[in-house]
């Protein structure tokens, strides 16, 4: 009597028996999404680093005022306050802007438009300066990388996703780019008013790094019809730093 041959059941995902799965075939399997070039990780960290020229040591973005009144006295409050600023407020806000500005990359027309939008949506007019003066010194310092023609008043936002978009460089890993550095600058800020310690500011970083991936997401079907923001009480700092009677920022 021969024996014969049976093929070996396939591996079962959990269980025992029959009760099994097979394992997806590598077709089936969701697909990451390609990491960034070392060219564009090096951009990215030049353009978004602290030491790149554009002023943003100089802004609290409000904050001042918020220290000021005791809204902001430790970390707690501090990553309170800035989830909603980057929920609810300029985060977002600026990040739908940074995508579609990076889509427009090579459309002169489309930046034009989004960079008016941009300029018109500004709550306050220290909010306005800020997002401009930024703008203006980022495209000045990031002339050697070929920076896009836009308008002389662009947003800073704006600025950055044109720069990208020309360049190539991933719209998501931008927006998580830009929306980490923002966060920074304002912790940076605070450190400097309340102040805190630094090693409490990078609490406040890490803590913050799933609201930055979660906007980052939740912004990339926004249309410019989805920009405006809810965070009142950041708008509200920001136009009474306009008359705050000691100022050490420029908002």
């Amino acid at each position: 009597m021969t024996e014969t041959s049976t093929t070996p059941p396939l591996p079962l995902r959990e269980g025992e028996g029959g009760r099994g799965r097979p394992e997806s075939s590598p077709e089936q399997q969701p697909h990451a999404p390609p990491p960034p070039s070392p060219r564009d990780l090096l951009r990215l960290l030049a353009w978004l680093s602290p030491a790149f020229p554009t002023g943003a040591f100089a802004y609290s973005h409000g904050l001042e005022w918020a220290v000021d009144s005791g809204d902001v006295t430790d970390g707690p409050s501090l990553q309170a306050w800035l989830h909603d600023v980057l929920a609810h407020g300029a985060g977002r806000t600026d990040t739908i802007l940074l995508r579609h500005a990076h889509a427009a990359a090579h459309d002169p027309a489309a930046l034009a438009h989004i960079t008016e939008l941009a300029i018109a949506t500004a709550p306050s007019r220290e909010r306005q300066s800020e997002a401009l003066d930024q703008g203006r010194a980022f495209l000045l310092a990031a002339a050697p990388w070929r920076a896009p023609a836009l308008p002389a008043r662009t947003p800073y936002a704006v600025a950055v996703g044109a720069l990208a978009g020309t360049h190539g460089i991933d719209v998501d890993d931008t927006a998580s780019a830009y929306l980490q550095t923002f966060a920074a600058n304002l912790i940076s800020a605070a450190v400097r008013l309340v102040p805190l310690g630094q090693t409490t500011g990078l609490r406040v970083l890490a803590a913050l790094e799933p609201e930055v991936l979660a906007i980052a997401a939740a912004t990339r079907s926004a249309t410019l019809d989805d920009l405006g923001g809810c965070a009142f009480r950041s708008d509200l700092a920001a136009m009474r730093h306009e008359t705050q009677y000691t100022r050490l920022f420029r908002s």
